[in-house]
């Protein structure tokens, strides 16, 4: 026997699989050409690659046990690391990125998880302030009621997969500049999962899972707001085979109402009153969420004076109280008047001493020409 292969990967000779695959994948790491390009380190590598192929094949161990070497001429083998029948260029990949069993990940879960939903939930303003609790409608994926998720009909069950004998892979060996190198993918007849089903089941037809339409009360918390996500964990579709269920994503959508407009939690709305009713003082109601409210407008007011009622906003997601409800006054002046209500204006002029009043100029907050004049640098 020209070499001992148990020797070149530091094993006994009882060692399992898994302790011949771990030691293999630590001298891989340090030998490999791409981390040592020393030549004798490269040889080293090839010895290494070649030992693991022997001893990670139960026939060519069994054969290496006998007396026989695999890769000496006239063994079964020819070449060294760029003739090595089979190698395991799967194998190196794994030492470094990690990996199922030699050659080969093994089958696939057939059981997976379900997709998650996303639904969009539109409500109105008043349905964010207080929370609801919707009826929603969906397509979905349930389980099968007929084969609970087994996907096998009646008095049958999944029988291992006569291709790639319940090893969910088939290998092909290609030659290359490598020598032979031994590929593996999925079986395509099991689709990588090792068993096959003889008599699917005919109403899921081997799926484990029917689509169906399913409504469900949800109830959406106080204080959201347009775009809101929330997620109902473990409620969106059955996973194939009876896996288990996804997510359901609910997003807000919040109509617009014909009132209020929102800012965070707090609401803002303008009421136009006429020139009279700002001057002289004014009490009318006023719709807020929680009904109506009386609001007083004392004599002089100015447009753009904010009424400001507190806690009658969009309650806060955390629960923490509520914001606040702003309502903007626009004094509506009168664009067209007839003689009597002209000639009263100008009498309330004059007794106000205003009907020659040019008005009032104070500092700050300048006008256009203000403004082109800092612009231009004027007056310095």
């Amino acid at each position: 026997m020209a070499r001992d292969y148990y020797q070149v990967l530091g094993v006994r000779r009882d060692a399992s699989k898994d302790e011949i695959k771990k030691a293999y994948r630590r001298l891989a790491r340090e030998l490999h050409p791409d981390i040592n390009p020393d030549p004798a380190t490269q040889e080293r590598f090839k010895e290494v690659t070649q030992a693991y192929e022997v001893l990670s094949d139960e026939n060519k161990r069994r054969m290496f046990d006998m007396g026989q070497d695999p890769f000496a001429p006239g063994g079964g083998g020819a070449g060294g690391f760029g003739g090595a029948a089979g190698f395991p260029f799967d194998d190196i990949m794994n030492a470094f990125f990690g990996g199922g069993q030699p050659g080969g990940r093994g089958p696939r879960d057939r059981v997976r998880r379900g997709r998650s939903i996303k639904i969009r939930v539109e409500l109105d303003l008043a349905e964010t302030a207080f929370g609801v609790t919707k009826e929603i409608t969906f397509p979905t994926a349930i389980l099968c009621a007929t084969c609970q998720g087994e996907g096998t009909a009646a008095g049958t069950h999944r029988t291992t997969c006569d291709m790639c004998h319940g090893q969910g892979e088939v290998s092909q060996v290609t030659r290359s500049f490598l020598g032979q190198v031994m590929t593996s993918r999925p079986c395509p007849q099991c689709a990588g999962q090792g068993s096959v089903i003889p008599e699917p089941c005919p109403d899921c037809a081997g799926e484990g899972r029917v689509r169906e339409k399913v409504t469900r009360a949800v109830k959406i918390p106080a204080g959201v707001d347009d775009g809101t996500r929330i997620q109902l964990a473990g409620e969106g579709e059955v996973g194939p085979n009876g896996g288990p269920r996804g997510d359901i994503i609910l997003e807000i959508v919040q109509r617009p109402h014909p009132t209020f407009e929102r800012r965070g939690d707090d609401l803002q709305c303008t009421v136009t009153v006429p020139m009279t009713a700002a001057a002289l003082g004014a009490s009318f109601a006023f719709e807020t969420l929680d009904g109506t409210e009386n609001i007083d407008l004392r004599p002089g007011t100015n447009s753009g004076h904010v009424i400001t009622l507190s806690d009658k906003g969009v309650t806060h997601l955390d629960g923490g109280g509520r914001g606040d409800l702003r309502i903007r006054v626009d004094v509506e002046t009168p664009g067209k008047l007839d003689e009597e209500q002209e000639a009263l204006l100008r009498k309330l002029a004059e007794l106000r001493g205003e009907d020659r009043a040019p008005g009032r100029f104070s500092p700050g907050h300048g006008g256009l020409f203000s403004k082109l004049r800092d612009a231009f640098g004027a007056g310095k």
